[in-house]
């Protein structure tokens, strides 16, 4: 009881200022309460400001939701694939009729020829066409020659037509490689800097290789041009070698040339270039094309 009475008893002058201390604690509680709850003031949302603001409100909201819609850009409906088919609203069986159809080497050439081949419906072609873009030949009168080259109609101040000097990827001018929709200067250049680079291309994909390049305009490309002649590539023995040599090759980075002189002195001597796939993580996705530059004697 001590430790209580303590706590409670005070003198009278410190009793006072105790109920002073609530007293004013619970006017200004009573005060807070009152000015809170008993206003009768309602406010205008049809003011003009109020107005101006919702709808600028409304606007910003409006830009936002178009920002986010997925937006279609011009495009070769004959280079169509199975994603942008499907984003583009089309059904498998019209992607699949597509797909047979350039199988066959032919090409669409307009609107009309595209819901042929596809048997889409007015309501989607009429959303889709006004992306449609076809290359410069094609808009402009030129035909497709029998060989599989390119025949354009139109030619400056000259009746001459112009033809592609080759088919063969390995042997096609920039000028050719111009052709294509998508291919100007720096592309057609950058593309035989890297077959040089190569010694010729062996395999078409290594079109997708060249920096820079979108896939549907190497697609394109490749639909063109083909590889008539395998080049003839100068192969170093993988057993003599040098550091820097092996560095040359187009798929042989640092790391990856460390592994193999490593597992060189490891081994002594390769018996066979496919030793090389007993690296620990050789990049086999590349062995085919790192080979094209080995041997092992």
């Amino acid at each position: 009881m001590k430790i209580f009475k303590s706590h409670f008893w005070y003198n009278k002058n410190q009793r006072n200022g105790i109920f002073l201390l609530i007293l004013l604690i619970l006017l200004l509680q009573l005060f807070i309460y009152v000015d809170a709850f008993s206003s009768d003031e309602i406010t205008d949302v049809n003011q003009p400001e109020l107005l101006a603001f919702q709808i600028q409100i409304d606007s910003l909201k409006a830009i936002e939701i178009e920002k986010r819609k997925p937006k279609i850009y011009p495009f070769n409906p004959n280079y169509i694939t199975d994603y942008k088919g499907a984003k583009l609203g089309m059904s498998l069986q019209q992607i699949d009729r597509l797909l047979a159809f350039r199988k066959t080497n032919k090409f669409i050439n307009s609107e009309k020829e595209f819901q042929q081949v596809t048997k889409v419906s007015d309501s989607l072609l009429n959303k889709i066409s006004p992306y449609f873009k076809f290359p410069n030949w094609v808009l402009k009168g030129g035909r497709q020659s029998s060989n599989g080259s390119f025949i354009s109609d139109e030619v400056k101040n000259s009746d001459i037509k112009k033809v592609l000097s080759t088919i063969d990827i390995n042997k096609a001018t920039a000028e050719d490689f111009k052709t294509i929709s998508g291919i100007g200067s720096v592309f057609s250049e950058r593309i035989i800097k890297y077959r040089s680079k190569l010694q010729g291309f062996s395999f078409e994909s290594q079109i997708d290789e060249v920096w820079g390049l979108d896939k549907e305009v190497a697609a394109k490309v490749v639909s063109i041009f083909k590889i008539i002649e395998k080049p003839i590539i100068k192969k170093v023995n993988v057993n003599a070698v040098t550091f820097k040599e092996l560095l040359r090759n187009p798929y042989v980075d640092f790391e990856l040339c460390k592994k193999i002189f490593s597992y060189r002195d490891e081994v002594a001597e390769l018996q066979d270039i496919s030793e090389l796939k007993n690296i620990k993580d050789f990049p086999l996705d590349k062995y085919d094309r790192i080979v094209l530059y080995l041997i092992a004697k």
